[in-house]
């Protein structure tokens, strides 16, 4: 097998796992934003082409006789997951999911690009064509991710309340520091006394 056939391989792999990734990372944010129905729907359709994407380079693995790698979709997963629970808790979770699938696409894009390259240059057509859906399917929610900002989208939910703890947490600290201050400057007061002499 040529060097340049074997790149073909496992960068198809690459791209499986990407895909398994990017499913894995699109359910976990697709569970949280029910308060965005245009947001959710679009997420929602780009889900179930992610499956497809998945599926059609499975085949083309199994056409050249190749299996996916179990470890490198395994490890997809596991970071999508990671990701997709790292932002539960902040007040911006919508524009932080918003900005993460944006550069995703875009990671994505440049990956079906160098793989319809490669399929091209190894005589590999179906290849090369199914890569060129995916890349058509990714190309599209990035334009769309572009031209709906997450402030389009409404109130961010809970940001209001997150500044709120911040500002009271900020606050808390000042009056922890200046109560600190004020004992310290007392007690300093208090010892320069006692070094006064006393009057009879």
């Amino acid at each position: 097998m040529s060097e340049s056939r074997e790149w073909l391989i496992q960068w198809l792999r690459d791209a499986h796992a990407m895909e398994e990734q990017a499913e894995t990372m699109l359910s976990g944010q697709l569970n949280r934003i029910e308060s965005y129905p245009e947001l959710s729907d679009r997420i929602r359709i780009h889900l179930e082409e992610t499956r497809e994407q998945a599926k059609r380079l499975k085949t083309c693995l199994d056409g050249l006789d190749e299996g996916s790698s179990m470890l490198k979709d395994a490890g997809g997963k596991l970071t999508a997951t990671a990701q997709s629970l790292s932002g539960v808790f902040a007040g911006d979770e919508v524009m932080k999911g918003s900005l993460a699938s944006y550069t995703f696409e875009h990671m994505e894009i440049a990956s079906y690009t160098i793989l319809i390259a490669a399929a091209n240059a190894e005589g590999e057509a179906e290849i090369a064509r199914v890569c060129e859906q995916n890349l058509r399917e990714e190309e599209a929610m990035a334009e769309w991710l572009k031209s709906k900002p997450v402030t389009s989208y409404g109130k961010i939910p809970n940001a209001g309340r997150s500044r709120s703890r911040q500002c009271e947490t900020l606050s808390g600290r000042r009056s922890g520091t200046r109560k600190l201050f004020d004992h310290r400057a007392q007690s300093a007061s208090d010892r320069e006394l006692e070094k006064e002499p006393k009057l009879l």
